[in-house]
């Protein structure tokens, strides 16, 4: 299942940390510091895709639990991440069409537990989230998620464009959520099927955009004009629910 999130401080043991295999989200490293051990590590980090942040000392011994951080912090995910093949393969076993959510930039973690836990009620067979500029599996995502995190895989992946084209390759196509789109009661949103979610801001990014097939809006009738994230993405994944069960 899965394990605490944690930090893990000193140059050993976040150099054991990467070779181990663990999950490591983010790695803090002092701005400056070049020594052999250090650069062995940013090296490791690099090798993995990991996030690596240069701060200032102020901010290591900040971010520090032990206050032995030698220069180095990692940020281990609090559960393990999934491959893109296993949200497939899990299609695949219970004999249905895909149904994947892609996550573009969400940033707030009640969101994206609430979207996990959205993705498992509604049927999805897994989350995909891009490695930079938004939230991993941290504490908060799995508890928001209420257990949904064990159950629903996530991938992370460094290009969510690339990911996309390559599951188009699959026979996916994909719908994204935009206030400027078709009514989503007018789209045909049956099949396999990739859902896309912007973040709380600006929405989908514009190349993830040009590569949907569709853009579904949700029909507003109030005063503001837009939803919350994991709001939005329960209401288009109902829809998509809706038109698969006829």
């Amino acid at each position: 299942m899965g394990y605490e999130e944690q930090k893990i401080e000193g140059r050993n043991a976040v150099l054991e940390a990467f070779r181990s295999g663990k999950t490591i989200d983010k790695l803090f490293v002092l701005d400056g510091c070049q020594d052999g051990p250090v650069r062995t590590i940013v090296r490791e980090a690099r090798k993995h895709d990991t996030i690596i942040n240069f701060v200032d000392k102020e901010r290591l011994d900040q971010l520090s639990e032990t206050k032995k951080h030698q220069g180095v912090i990692a940020v281990a995910a609090a559960y393990e991440y999934a491959e893109v093949e296993d949200i497939l393969k899990n299609a695949e076993e219970k004999g249905e069409p895909p149904f994947i959510f892609i996550l573009d930039n969400i940033e707030d973690p009640h969101n994206l537990g609430a979207i996990i836990r959205t993705a498992n009620l509604a049927g999805a067979h897994g989350v995909i989230i891009p490695k930079r500029r938004a939230v991993g599996l941290t504490a908060t995502v799995a508890k928001t998620s209420a257990g949904a995190i064990n159950y629903t895989p996530v991938a992370k992946v460094t290009n969510l464009t690339a990911a996309i084209k390559e599951l188009k390759e699959k026979g996916l196509w994909f719908v994204c959520a935009d206030m400027g789109g078709t009514e989503m009661y007018k789209l045909d949103l049956k099949g396999p099927i990739g859902l896309v979610i912007g973040n709380e801001g600006e929405g989908v990014s514009k190349l993830v955009k040009e590569n949907c097939d569709f853009i579904a809006s949700i029909p507003m009738k109030g005063d503001i004009d837009s939803l919350n994230a994991s709001v939005a993405a329960g209401v288009l994944a109902y829809e998509i629910v809706r038109q698969r069960l006829q």
